[in-house]
């Protein structure tokens, strides 16, 4: 079986600049702990303002769930980037703590942007689970270092019937898959996914 390559393109897709920023990417990422599935070159004919697009998803394995897409878009000469919508692919502005950008040659751009994806990819990612009658309601993914929440979903139907009467109560009623942490209490099991041990 061929083995997938980091950020896979056809050669054709891409002009020059493409190809140099994209290739430098592409020998950085052999170093990740990453699926090569999991990165991803948009070309520029493909995408909605005609740059370059890519990406990493980053996900959670043991549960196959996809937490945060993060990627850059490329002019030949700028690059920004941030947390992309996972489907349009725009940069998301509200999670202005990813927000990237850089100017420079590609080759230069292409190290910036590597950098910046090792160092997202360091941050301590942990998933937290709040359990009931041995199956889980709820999940949230989180940074451990900043406890700033990526994605979460709450089974209704599985929580405790007094939890959920409470928080309907208390005016906490999730919404389009959202939780107030808050009103869950302490989670019942803490798992690392990727980054930094928070301990460590």
């Amino acid at each position: 079986m061929d083995e997938v390559p980091w950020f896979e393109y056809e050669e054709d897709d891409l002009d020059v600049a493409q190809r140099a920023f994209v290739d430098v990417l592409a020998e950085r990422a052999g170093s990740w702990l990453v699926d090569p599935l999991d990165t991803v070159v948009l070309p520029s004919a493909h995408t909605y303002d005609g740059q370059l697009i890519v990406y990493l998803d980053i996900g959670d394995p043991q549960r196959n769930q996809g937490v945060l897409t993060v990627g850059t878009h490329f002019d030949g000469f700028v690059v920004r980037g941030g947390a992309l919508h996972n489907q349009d692919f725009t940069v998301r502005q509200a999670a202005s703590e990813f927000v990237f950008g850089a100017a420079g040659s590609p080759t230069e751009l292409g190290n910036r942007v590597a950098e910046w994806f090792e160092a997202v990819l360091a941050r301590p990612l942990v998933r937290c689970e709040w359990h009931h009658e041995g199956r889980m309601y709820a999940v949230r993914y989180e940074y451990a270092d900043t406890g700033r929440g990526l994605c979460e979903g709450f089974e209704t139907l599985l929580a405790p019937d007094a939890l959920r009467k409470r928080l309907a109560a208390d005016g906490m009623i999730r919404g389009r898959g959202r939780i107030n942490r808050a009103g869950l209490g302490q989670p019942d099991a803490v798992a690392h996914i990727r980054g930094v041990h928070p301990d460590q």
